[in-house]
């Protein structure tokens, strides 16, 4: 018994390693470019092949984040309980960990999907280890804004395991993982504001403060329901329960902002980061749905 506790405690280790909370929303965004480009529901083995690929690709690039941020990762309570920072895991071990995960990730969907798909997947591990997290994170203010160019590639990675192309449809599920990024992120700085001040980290409520970080929130929050709207004119397969939807959470997401906004504390900003997780989860889920029923009509 005590030995098969010890492999279990071993294998969730590795597990959380993967940021499995955080994979959960990307995979999820990345079915809902699959579905837009299948105009409908896509082949069981090809979505087999972007689950996989995907969360292996994201999983692998979240362990390279924990073992070049171990020493950032001790000195924040949001993360000093990881499974590196704890000594559950040698960092040499995750390094390796994170890199053989990566090098599945392009062997699956090279082999089940297309190229396109697996060059994409590597360069989102790119993006977020060797350009946001060894880079732009502790250089710039404007760090998570730059970053979040890795958190969009997901739906491009779906819609390229179906269609093995880019359209401009594909592009604007980039688009608005890219500007739901920046107030999503902010919101939870605001409420470890004082963790990430603490590590020399120059996020925006550290450096520009609270109520700078509130305003950019605000008008980001604006610029994602534009954005919305213009992706369900410029999708065909999406149709009215996509810009209904889009409407609905982005004036709401608009309204918590403009509270948050006025407010500018860490109660508020934690009801405006919970809330921009739902309202990502709500528009990938209505792409899903509507792309369905599109289907289903034809």
């Amino acid at each position: 018994m005590r030995l098969t506790n010890k492999y279990f405690s071993v294998i969730n280790n590795y597990f959380l390693l993967t940021k499995p909370r955080v994979q959960t929303l990307l995979v999820f965004s990345s079915f809902s470019g699959a579905f837009l480009a299948a105009r409908g529901v896509p082949n069981v083995i090809s979505l087999v092949g972007l689950l996989l690929g995907g969360y292996f690709a994201a999983g692998g690039s979240s362990a390279l984040n924990m073992y070049f941020e171990k020493d950032i990762d001790k000195n924040m309570g949001r993360t000093k309980n990881r499974p590196i920072v704890e000594g559950k895991i040698e960092p040499k071990n995750a390094l390796l960990f994170g890199i053989i995960l990566i090098l599945a990730s392009f062997i699956i969907l090279f082999t089940i999907n297309n190229l396109l798909a697996a060059l994409l997947a590597l360069l989102g591990s790119f993006l977020y280890v060797g350009f946001y997290t060894l880079y732009i994170k502790q250089r710039t203010v404007q760090n998570i804004v730059v970053g979040g160019a890795a958190g969009a590639i997901p739906p491009l990675v779906g819609y390229a395991s179906i269609s093995n192309s880019i359209t401009l449809e594909a592009l604007y599920l980039f688009l608005i993982i890219f500007f739901w990024t920046p107030p999503h992120f902010w919101a939870l700085a605001i409420m470890i504001k004082d963790d990430y001040e603490k590590a020399k980290i120059p996020m925006l409520p550290v450096v520009k403060g609270i109520k700078n970080t509130t305003l950019q929130i605000f008008l980001y929050s604006i610029i994602l329901l534009l954005i919305t709207i213009l992706t369900g004119v410029v999708a065909n397969s999406l149709g009215w329960l996509f810009m209904i939807s889009s409407l609905l959470f982005g004036g709401i997401f608009i309204y918590k902002s403009f509270n948050l906004f006025k407010i500018a504390n860490k109660k508020e900003a934690k009801t405006t980061y919970i809330f921009s997780l739902l309202y990502l989860f709500v528009i990938m889920s209505f792409v899903i749905i509507d792309s369905s029923i599109q289907f289903m009509e034809f």
